[in-house]
């Protein structure tokens, strides 16, 4: 579990897109959080699956990558 401050990555990996969301742990309550804030998003389109099976294991990876990039640019930090 992040504290306060602690910065926070989540990655979705779909059919046709990936996204990556950068975000700032602001509050904590208990075992949950209770605010973060987004510091950046990355979104690309996905070119490597095909109904939810990785076809293309090098255009998917890159997928991620830039997805990882766009976010980690946007919020300033490096993942």
């Amino acid at each position: 579990m992040a504290k306060q401050g602690e910065i926070v990555v989540g990655l979705d990996i779909g059919t046709t897109k990936v996204c990556a969301v950068v975000a700032e742990v602001k509050g904590v309550r208990g075992d949950e959080y209770s605010e973060i804030e987004i510091l950046g998003v990355g979104n690309v389109p996905c070119k490597g699956l095909r109904k939810g099976v990785v076809a293309n294991v090098a255009s998917t990876t890159e997928s991620i990558r830039q997805a990882i990039e766009e976010a980690q640019n946007m919020a300033g930090v490096e993942i």
